[in-house]
Order: C-alpha cells, then structure tokens, then sequence
C-alpha cells in the first residue's frame, strides 16, 4: 500500500515563540533527540538531498505529529502497510523531514548520517539528561511488569556511550549500580532496572506533563503503586570497595571483625578477602602512592 499523507505540514515556526530548534536544553527536544537517535535514521544524497525518516507503529502516530509541531521544518506524516517478520500486514506511520539546515542541526549534535546504533552518543552539548534518556528508553526500552509481577525498566542498545551513560545516571538517581556487557548472542547491551530501583528511575524519567509516548506513560504510572510483598528480602544497591577498604580487610584478615570497622555484611567481607587472597582482585596500591580515593 502506498504512503499516504494523512495531514497537511504544519505552518512554518508552527511552534512557541522562544524556542530554538533541537536546542536540546529544552526538555521537548532533549526528549525529541534522544528519540530520534534510537528510532529515526538520517540518510544522505547528492548535493542538497536527503532526509530524516522515523517510522513506528501507528498506534503512536501522536507522537510523531508532535514532533511535526515542534520542527520549525515542512515535513510529512504518512501510513503505510506491509508484511514484516512479526506481522502479515503491518500497519505503521512515517515521518519524513527533508529541509537540510534541520539535518545539519540534528548531525552537528549527535544524530549521525546512515548506521548508526552502535555509534550514538549523549549529545555534544549541554542538554536536559533525564528528558534525553526518556526519549532513548521509549524508543529502545521498556517499562512494565515482569512474568513474577515485579516491576522494570531495560534498555537494549548496541551504543557503549549510551549504555554507560544510563548506568551512571540511574546510579546517581537510584544508588543502583549496572555493569555494562555485550551479550554474546547479537553482541549488545542489555541493562535491566527491576522492584524500587526500577519505581523511583521511571517515576524521575516519567515525571508529570512531561513528553512521552502514552503507553510508556501508562505503564509508567502503573509502576508508581508496586509495593514490595511481605517476606520478599531487600537488598540495598551495591557499594564499590575502596583501596583504603581493602587495606583494612587484608591488614584484620577476619572477616567478622572487618565487618564491624568497615560497616559491611561479614558475608560481603568473606568474599572480598577471597577475591583478594586469590588474586581475582588487584591488591589494593600501598597508603601512601594512591590515597582514596576513588
């Protein structure tokens, strides 16, 4: 079936009077961008030609029609359907924005031209963290419950800044903290939130009247009412150990007595020591060549 253009371009700067395209300060954009990184694809050609392309579902057309409203750009909103692997006729929606100073704009920040998953990154510029990993998570992410009712948030990327840069915002908004490792079946990354680290990241990312695909923000908003059940453990997110620390465990060589100095579980102690004993950890530098610390 062909594409169809289901609604007129938007008039040109059909857009608030203060703002800058892709300024990516402004939560819209930063939301916008990141979204685009993940799911939009900017192809180039000969002389002035080109465009940006971001199909979806059409179940979340909306969100493409208020990306329209925000690009001061003609662009194109249109259907189509097709056969794909998960689906004998798919029915989807297609944004299409030619005009290049917007292309210019979207690459100088982050947005590169062809292939491009595994070589995004956060944007070159300063720019609204949370709204920009809102828009990766809604693009490449999910936000639900797991089979055991637990509430999660994950992200599949095959970007090592953008994974890394998740982990260490989550950390700081959560105390979470997430090793990054490509699988070994198709070589990306998959970073996994779940129970209260999981509420209090999508409940900071998916924050009031913010911008959002609305089944993302309903999901978002069924998490906000889990309740971790009776008798389930809680384990509070990991602490780092520090050269200093290790110095004490080595010099006490006891693992119930250093759980008392360092403030630690005596099975936390016993497993570090071992990993030190057994060389599976770095013995720590001497006091005086490295002093804390890191």
């Amino acid at each position: 079936m062909a594409e169809q253009d289901h609604n007129p371009p938007p008039p040109l700067f059909d857009m608030d009077a203060t703002a800058t395209f892709m300024d990516v300060r402004d939560p819209r954009y930063a939301y916008m961008f990141g979204f685009l990184q993940a799911d939009g694809h900017l192809s180039s050609g000969r002389g002035r030609k080109g465009r940006l392309t971001v199909e979806l579902s059409v179940r979340d057309i909306e969100i493409l029609r208020e990306f329209q409203r925000l690009t001061p750009y003609r662009s194109t909103i249109g259907e189509r359907t097709r056969s794909t692997n998960f689906a004998s006729a798919h029915h989807s929606a297609i944004w299409m924005l030619y005009a290049l100073e917007a292309r210019t704009i979207l690459n100088d920040i982050g947005l590169p031209y062809g292939p491009k998953s595994a070589r995004i990154t956060p944007p070159r510029v300063e720019f609204s963290r949370r709204d920009y990993l809102r828009g990766i998570i809604d693009a490449d992410g999910s936000v639900g419950y797991t089979g055991q009712d637990l509430p999660f948030l994950s992200l599949t990327t095959a970007s090592t800044a953008v994974g890394a840069y998740l982990c260490h915002y989550a950390k700081k908004v959560t105390g979470a903290q997430r090793q990054i490792k490509r699988n070994e079946r198709d070589g990306v990354y998959n970073i996994v939130y779940v129970k209260e680290a999981a509420v209090e990241l999508v409940a900071h990312l998916y924050y009031p009247g913010c911008l959002a695909l609305e089944r993302k923000r309903a999901s978002a908003a069924s998490l906000a009412a889990w309740q971790r059940p009776a008798g389930m453990k809680f384990r509070p997110p990991g602490r780092r150990w520090k050269p200093s620390e290790d110095r004490v465990l080595l010099r006490l060589g006891d693992p119930s007595r250093a759980a008392i100095e360092l403030d630690r579980s005596e099975s936390s102690c016993a497993v570090r020591l071992w990993r030190l004993n057994t060389g599976l950890v770095a013995l720590p530098p001497d006091e005086g060549e490295n002093p804390d610390e890191s």
